[in-house]
This record gives C-alpha cells, sequence and structure tokens, in this order.
C-alpha cells in the first residue's frame, strides 16, 4: 500500500535520529508536556529543546564510557531523566532497554531479582536508575547490577563529554530492545530495529488519520514507557508525527483516573490508549461529579488493546460517557505486541465494537461468550491462522488455529536467546504470536491463548510465580500441588485465581494460609487475588509426568466443580 508522505525524510530509509531531527525542524513550537505525580504542574518542552537534551544525554552517555551497541538499563519513572537518557541512547547507536520501576514490578527482594536477571541476559554497561533503586539492590542481594548502578542524580552531575561521535546508523540497524515475558516467565528482550518502530508508527498514522506536524492532533498518556504500548503507541508515535504529547505517571492514573480524561478533554487531545482494565477503572471509580464538564468529542482514537478487549466494558463505557459528547465510534478495538513493534490490526470500520459468539471448540476458560472484532492487519503486514496441529498451515476463514504475523514490524529475534528466537520465528519471518484466534473477511478475532500466561492489567505474568508464592507458604510443590490461572468477571477483565492443594482441613490453619498467601502474592507481584481456593490433596489435574493441567483445572473451577475447603 502506498501512503502520502508528510515526512521531512524518507520512511524507508528514516532511522529515529531523522525523526528527531525532523520533528525538531517542523514543530519548532510543539513538544512533550509532562504533569506531576499529581497530575499537575505541567512542564513543557518543545521537540527542538528534546532534541538538545538529547545531545546532553548523549554526551554524558559518552563521558561514562557508553559506546555503539552497548546495552543500557534504564529503570526511572516518567521523567525528563528518563528522556534525556533514552534519546540519548538513540544518538549514541546504543541500545536503551527500559525496565519497570519497583511499584509496577511488586514487593522489592523481588524486583531487584529481575534486575538482576535482567543484567545476567544482558550484559549491560550501565544501569541507571534512582536512590531507592540503588539501595535496593544492596539490601536484596543483586551485586552484579549494583557494581554498574548510576543513579538519576549521579548522571545529571556528569559533566558532558566535548566529543560525542554519532556513528553511522541504518534503518536496518537495531535501535532498542523492549522487555517482555516468555512462555518460561523469564524476561526476553525483543529486538527493534529503527524501520521496524517507523514503520509501525506509519502503520498507526494510517489508521489513526493523523495530521502530521499540526496542531490538529495531540497525544495523552499514562502508560508506562516500558510498556509498548506506551512508548511505540504513544512517545514514538507522537515524537515521529511531531504532534502534541501529554504525559502522566501510571500511578497518578490508577489513583485519580479522572485526571485521564480532564487532560484529554482540557488539551482537544485526539489519542488516547489504554487496556481493558483501564476503562473498566474508569467506569467503577467515576462518579457523575467527576464528569462534570468534560467534553471527550476530540477523542479521535480511544485504543483499547494490550489484554483482551471485554464487550461489556466496551458498551459501559460508551454508556457512561454519552453524556460527555463520546460516540462509540471513537473506540477502536486493536490488537498488538512486542514482538510486532506494537500495532497489527485495529478495527478501521469506526462503526462501534462488533462482537462475534464465541465460536465451537475455542477456549473458553477466560470467561467470554463473545469476542471482540479487532479490525484487519496494518498496512504491509499479513495476518494468518495456522493449524495448531500442523503449524504453517493457513487455515480458512472462521477456522480457529494460532495467530501468525508477518511484515515490516516484525521483530528482529530476542537477544542473546536464538532458541526463543527460533521456535517464535517460523523460518525466520512468520511470527508466532501464541494468541488463538479466527478471520472472517480479513478481520480478526482472539479467542484465548497457546500459552498458560496470564495477562493482568496489560503485564504478563507466568502461572508458576504464583504457584511457588503458594507452595512457599503450604509447604506443598510435591504431592500437594497448586495452579494458578486467569478468569473474567463481569466487565473488569481478567483477574488472577489461585487453587492451592493442602493436607490440613483445620479451618484456622487455612484462614492464616489464605492471609499469608495473598500478603506473599501482593508484594512480590504487585498482585491481588481474585480468588483463592483450598482443595484437598489430589484435586488439581495432573498429567502422567505431574504437571498441572491449569486449562483443566480452570474449567473446574468456572464449572463449580472444585469441593472448596474452609
Amino acid at each position: 500500500m502506498t501512503l502520502e508522505n508528510p515526512y521531512p525524510f524518507d520512511p524507508e530509509r528514516a532511522t529515529l535520529r531523522d525523526a528527531m531531527l525532523g520533528a525538531a525542524r517542523l514543530s519548532p513550537t510543539r513538544g512533550i508536556t509532562i504533569l506531576d505525580r499529581r497530575g499537575q504542574n505541567p512542564e513543557r518542552r518543545m521537540y527542538p529543546q528534546l532534541l538538545e537534551m538529547a545531545r546532553r544525554g548523549a554526551a554524558r552517555l559518552s563521558a561514562i564510557g557508553i559506546q555503539p551497541r552497548d546495552r543500557l538499563l534504564v529503570c526511572l519513572q516518567t521523567s525528563w531523566d528518563l528522556l534525556e537518557i533514552w534519546f540519548g541512547a538513540i544518538l549514541c547507536d546504543a541500545y536503551p532497554v527500559l525496565v519497570a520501576p519497583p511499584a509496577a514490578l511488586g514487593g522489592a527482594a523481588a524486583h531487584a531479582r529481575k534486575i538482576e536477571g535482567l543484567v545476567e541476559l544482558l550484559n549491560p554497561r550501565r544501569l541507571i536508575c534512582d536512590g531507592a533503586l540503588q539501595i535496593e539492590l544492596v539490601e536484596f542481594g543483586a551485586p552484579t547490577a549494583n557494581s554498574i548502578c548510576l543513579t538519576s542524580q549521579e548522571f545529571a552531575g556528569i559533566t558532558p563529554s566535548d566529543r560525542v561521535p554519532e556513528p553511522p546508523v541504518t534503518t536496518a540497524d537495531l535501535a532498542f530492545l523492549q522487555l517482555t515475558s516468555g512462555s518460561t516467565g523469564r524476561q526476553r528482550a525483543v529486538q527493534i530495529r529503527h524501520a521496524n518502530v517507523i514503520h509501525n508508527a506509519r502503520a498507526m498514522a494510517e489508521f489513526s488519520k493523523v495530521k502530521a506536524f499540526t496542531d490538529a492532533d495531540a497525544v495523552v498518556s499514562w502508560l508506562p514507557l516500558n510498556h509498548d504500548m506506551g512508548l511505540v503507541g504513544c512517545l514514538l508515535y507522537s515524537l515521529i508525527h511531531g504532534i502534541n504529547l501529554f504525559l502522566m505517571r501510571p500511578d497518578t492514573f490508577l489513583a485519580r483516573p479522572k485526571l485521564w480524561l480532564q487532560t484529554i478533554s482540557a488539551n482537544r487531545a485526539t489519542m488516547a490508549a489504554a487496556p481493558n482494565f483501564a476503562y473498566q477503572l474508569c467506569i467503577e471509580r467515576l462518579a457523575p461529579a467527576d464528569l462534570d464538564g468534560l467534553d471527550l468529542s476530540s477523542w479521535r482514537v480511544a485504543l483499547t488493546g494490550a489484554e483482551m478487549v471485554h464487550p461489556q466494558t466496551c458498551r459501559l463505557l460508551c454508556e457512561k460517557f454519552k453524556n460527555h459528547k463520546f460516540q462509540e465510534w471513537q473506540l477502536l478495538p486493536s490488537f498488538g505486541m512486542a514482538e510486532a513493534t506494537l500495532a497489527v490490526t485495529a478495527d478501521r470500520k469506526r462503526v462501534g465494537v462488533r462482537t462475534r459468539p464465541m465460536p465451537a471448540g475455542s477456549e473458553r476458560g477466560l470467561g467470554f461468550e463473545e469476542v471482540v472484532c479487532l479490525g484487519s492487519s496494518v498496512i504491509d503486514t499479513d495476518v494468518k491462522i495456522s493449524s495448531l496441529s500442523k503449524p504453517g498451515e493457513f487455515l480458512n476463514d472462521d477456522a480457529l488455529g494460532e495467530v501468525w504475523v508477518k511484515g515490516p514490524s516484525v521483530f528482529a529475534g530476542y537477544y542473546n536467546d536464538p532458541a526463543a528466537t527460533a521456535e517464535t520465528l517460523h523460518e525466520g519471518k512468520w511470527l508466532r504470536t501464541g494468541d488463538i484466534g479466527f478471520l472472517i473477511d480479513g478481520e480478526l478475532y482472539i479467542t484465548g491463548r497457546t500459552k498458560d500466561v496470564l495477562i493482568i492489567h496489560g503485564h504478563n505474568l507466568m502461572p508458576h510465580e504464583l504457584e511457588w508464592l503458594a507452595e512457599s507458604v503450604s509447604g506443598g510443590g510435591g504431592s500437594e500441588r497448586s495452579g494458578a490461572f486467569s478468569v473474567t468477571r463481569g466487565s473488569e477483565g481478567e483477574q488472577a485465581v489461585l487453587v492451592v492443594e493442602v493436607g490440613s482441613v483445620d479451618a484456622a490453619q487455612l484462614q492464616t494460609a489464605g492471609h499469608e498467601i495473598r500478603t506473599r502474592v501482593a508484594r512480590a507481584l504487585g498482585l491481588p487475588l481474585a480468588d483463592l481456593v483450598f482443595v484437598k490433596r489430589g484435586q488439581i489435574p495432573k498429567t502422567t509426568s505431574g504437571k498441572v493441567q491449569r486449562r483443566e483445572l480452570r474449567q473446574r473451577y468456572l464449572d463449580g466443580r472444585l469441593e472448596r475447603l474452609g
């Protein structure tokens, strides 16, 4: 598909450096605004200022020895410090890797272990974080990470180097690494080329109808920048198209979701994206008085994705906001993933959320009776349904199988993980998403997943992370096992459920164990359990080799066939 070229560069050859220069040249009066943690006191910097800030960051990175292709871990809240370091790394041709701050990952000890694991995987030159994380690394035994740690305060005090080489970079070169969770639960680093991100931003422009390098469009985002939807879908999308961007911290939104809507309304924003749970939070938490004065008519692209899109949430949202000039067509369901840079499909018909009944033979464990149309593939991208029994054999319309993707946005493999790359990239070109779905007239519907991964509030969690925490309390893991899975409750999106086998049926002991399990899960993973079920030994279905059959367990739970204790 041939697109009009509004860019001051050749998009087929461009890099993120070109995008930064282009925004500074064509949008000198537009830029990025960051609100404080209360959602107030906006601080604005224009794109020429962002470019100068990035150059200063590059000079400081050069002064501490950062070389081209070095990995650089950055663990900071949404801030100017983060932007200076991330874009500075891009100018240095280093590979920045954004890591979720501690509050997003759960308890301090678990967070320190994750950081130490990333250092082992990526062998980064430096880790830049805040002072609290540096203390955490010392207290909870992450010596390798601590040895390369530099606080953002220390970084700001570094004298910039006088000589900052800008090595030649092509569109085929890597730009950055995006973290994601693989089927083993171990963090993986998705390799994103400059070509990937430029193409994906252009693809989003096509379905969002953005007017690049004008004041006609603006983006508001509270999404964490370590998440692909926040980084690519909001920050880099805005930069590449030279439009205004308003950034809030994730914890600000979670505490006061009305501030997100107020920022959209006040600034006449045209695009704001969020997972299903965020829209549900707005439905549940906002009283009529919170909506007074809101005018959401400018919000042309209310993108929803990153987790299963729940049809009831979409309906309730449209009903709640209809008196505030929000119409059904403004909600845009989509499908994407980090391994495809971000966007894979989007519903271009813009007639409101469309659904179909869950087809026979599909995974009903998530509790959906109907599934949302996620639209057709973005430009230059093929989406096919592969047979589950014969991978690579593509199926006809309305047939269930694994969703496969091919196109210019597909990633360059996982860093330092050739086995996972070979497993995920079929013949080096088709991305196996791990999602189950079907196509009708070229439009995608997702019904479940091939893997056991839980996606809670847009974050990937592996079930064994919850199970090990439960078994550390119950003393199980041998003859007494546990099983974790997700279900949907009403329109709340996916929720975590944990089933634990126990030998004792004493009510007081079960109450104590239950409290301890919930506490450990909350501290380690930052996750509340929707339900904790104790059952007698042997009630959790297992394979002949002793592996927990989580899908069968989930179905028994949904069917009410588990004999609950306590």
